[in-house]
């Protein structure tokens, strides 16, 4: 089995970066893991008007209204079967936000045929799922940007609805890799952003079983 971002990219996938290649690439046949710590330089939000829609998705591991600099993070890819068959892979993203406040966000992705492309379940019970466009930059570095969104297997109002473009790349210089993150809403603005450095370590899963704290409280079927 490939990984989901080889099915999604085609021949672009090799067109990555060799430390990309090399990240999303795991699958679950090959057990094998990517784990990343690092720092973001900074964490941001937008308006006052924003807070209590980034709180109400704090419930549920979806964005969070703390902002900072210079925070420890941590990323946990995974890839394994979920209860439905299909691969699957984990992006649990941990933010120590404060001294001793720590922030999740979520996110499980799988590969639809359907579509053609990715599906990324948000959140702690896959009740929000958006499909994912990815593209090859010129460096080999990914960019992710969302495209249609439901909740509950219903269209999103676009009113309410977030675009967000990941941007993720290895960085020669400073032997680590780079991403930035920027979330925005068509009549809000900005809504939520970060970007830092990581480094990654490979785990082998069958050794060291995919953690429970990595799946969600709840599977969707509907792709």
């Amino acid at each position: 089995m490939t990984s989901i971002f080889q099915q999604a990219l085609g021949r672009d996938f090799d067109r990555l970066h060799p430390r990309l290649r090399q990240r999303f690439g795991i699958s679950s046949a090959r057990r094998t893991a990517c784990v990343g710590t690092g720092v973001m330089d900074r964490i941001w939000h937008g308006p006052a008007v924003t807070v209590p829609l980034l709180r109400l998705g704090a419930t549920r591991h979806i964005l969070f209204p703390e902002q900072g600099t210079d925070i420890a993070f941590r990323i946990e890819n995974y890839a394994y079967r979920d209860s439905y068959g299909r691969e699957t892979v984990s992006f649990v993203r941990t933010f120590d936000v404060a001294a001793h406040r720590r922030r999740r966000f979520d996110a499980t992705m799988v590969y639809s045929p359907a579509s053609g492309a990715i599906v990324d379940y948000l959140g702690t019970h896959q009740h929000y799922a958006v499909l994912l466009h990815l593209t090859v930059d010129r460096r080999g570095g990914l960019i992710i940007r969302t495209g249609e969104q439901r909740y509950a297997g219903h269209r999103f109002p676009v009113a309410l609805s977030g675009r967000a473009q990941v941007h993720e790349w290895w960085d020669d210089a400073e032997d680590s890799f780079r991403i930035e993150v920027r979330v925005t809403n068509r009549f809000l603005g900005p809504v939520f952003g970060y970007r830092g450095r990581f480094t990654a370590q490979y785990v082998d899963t069958g050794t060291a079983p995919v953690p429970a704290a990595v799946r969600p409280l709840r599977e969707n079927a509907q792709v």
